[in-house]
């Protein structure tokens, strides 16, 4: 009773926000979508189908809110233009009052806030929907950042979170769509999202191994942690001083070179994805500051994605292919990486290919998106039952977000102009490398065999030997 009286709260919400159609879809409750659509006739509802979910989404808070964003990273469930507009859904929530906030950071860490800090600011600089941040002074003189979670914020989400898997059921069973796409899956995938983010130590983990990927590199910079002062609610680094890496006039007015930035930003991302195959995959502008020698200064950890090294060498050498416009190569890099089963006809898959890199190919070479391109192939191999490593949802989102800080920095360069050489000579080392150890394996296996046979001729002649014996006792 309870899961059906929220579902006629969300069935109103949606109708007032003209998002009805997301019921629709999922095949639910046909009498309770007629009576909201009657009882919002006359509210008129503005903008695409996909911004006018957000808006609803917004509106039903912060479970909601994380469930879009969630799905901006699944363009092959909801498409690209929904994944797009999605993909807008910003936290903005009204703050929690300080007092609340103070309360939490002392039961979390077990000293009265004046002992813990020299001064802490109460209207704090940023407020999302399961935290918000503060800034402080340690009694050592150090400027820092303190996250604190929502008051009540983990039986909030557990109980939308328990709301959504109900109805992600009824909808598998009762949709045969809805079953290809198994939102049930989704669902419990972005849970285990959410109850990650609702330790700030795994936070302020990933935070600490990202730092540790670029040590000594001083064009990429993430806050150091303040581990004493740092507990399941309560996550304190140090504050950083940046432009904001939107504020395209403030850059310029500091004297930054843009071009300058864009290579920086590039071989960054680079490095994140391809080298280390762990990256930060929530890059959107507000968590990007340039600091004042044009090094990139990173906030908000609480998404992060990794990606196999089989997947990156998959990935560098499928870009390679696209961009050589060998469409046969990609269609058996797939089959030979697994995604795309070898039953499938490779000539079709590599027609299927080129049905949509010519158009982006096509394109002048500051026009060309990856992330569009990875976006299409996704939706494309659906129909030759392609298994997709789910790293690459994630990735192909967070290779959305860096091309479009790349254009607003700079239109006329893209980002993948300056990138490719580092893929390809990663990809060259590392397929060589892979190449070398395929080749010992098949030297072992040649031995293996030779040596198989050998043994099964001992046995024949050992077996041989022993009958002639026991005819001579």
């Amino acid at each position: 009773m309870r899961n059906i009286l929220r579902l006629i709260r969300v069935s109103f919400v949606m109708g007032r926000y003209g998002a009805l159609f997301a019921l629709k879809e999922l095949e639910l409750a046909p009498s309770l979508r007629a009576l909201a659509w009657v009882m919002t006739i006359g509210i008129s509802a503005n903008g695409r189908p996909g911004e006018r979910l957000a808006k609803a989404l917004e509106n039903l808070g912060p479970s909601f809110i994380k469930l879009g964003q969630a799905l901006s990273t699944r363009a092959d469930l909801v498409g690209e233009n929904f994944a797009k507009d999605l993909s807008s859904l910003q936290d903005r929530v009204p703050p929690f009052p300080a007092e609340k906030a103070r309360a939490i950071i002392e039961e979390e860490l077990g000293l009265p806030i004046d002992t813990l800090f020299a001064e802490f600011d109460d209207e704090p600089v940023a407020a999302a929907s399961i935290a918000q941040v503060h800034k402080a002074k340690t009694p050592e003189g150090k400027i820092v950042a303190v996250k604190v979670l929502r008051p009540k914020i983990e039986q909030i989400f557990r109980r939308d979170l328990d709301w959504l898997i109900w109805l992600a059921k009824i909808a598998e069973r009762n949709s045969a769509t809805m079953k290809r796409l198994k939102p049930i899956e989704v669902m419990q995938e972005m849970a285990e999202s959410v109850r990650l983010e609702m330790d700030l130590r795994f936070e302020a983990a990933a935070a600490s191994e990202l730092q540790g990927n670029f040590v000594g590199d001083n064009s990429f910079i993430v806050p150091d942690i303040d581990w004493k002062r740092t507990a399941r609610r309560v996550l304190v680094t140090e504050w950083v001083e940046g432009i904001n890496i939107a504020d395209k006039k403030a850059l310029l007015k500091a004297k930054h070179n843009l071009d300058a930035l864009l290579k920086t930003a590039a071989e960054c991302f680079f490095k994140q994805i391809f080298r280390d195959g762990f990256f930060h995959a929530d890059m959107h502008p507000g968590n990007i500051f340039i600091g004042k020698h044009g090094e990139l200064i990173v906030v908000d950890f609480g998404i992060m994605g990794r990606v196999k090294k089989e997947a990156r060498l998959f990935l560098a050498l499928t870009l390679q292919a696209f961009l050589k416009r060998d469409y046969h190569a990609v269609a058996q890099l797939h089959m030979d990486y697994g995604f795309v089963p070898k039953t499938k006809s490779v000539d079709a898959f590599a027609q299927a290919c080129r049905s949509i890199g010519e158009p982006i190919m096509g394109l002048p070479v500051n026009e060309i998106s990856v992330g569009k391109l990875l976006g299409q192939l996704f939706k494309v191999a659906e129909d030759f039952d392609m298994q997709t490593d789910p790293s690459f949802f994630l990735l192909h989102k967070t290779l959305m977000m860096a091309e479009g800080i790349g254009r607003m920095l700079n239109p006329n360069i893209n980002m993948w102009q300056l990138s490719e050489p580092l893929i390809s000579q990663w990809a060259r080392e590392n397929f060589g490398a892979r190449a070398g150890i395929k080749e010992k394996l098949k030297d072992f296996g040649e031995l293996s065999t030779k040596l198989h046979l050998l043994l099964d001729k001992a046995d024949a002649v050992l077996e041989k030997f022993l009958r002639k014996e026991t005819q001579h006792v």
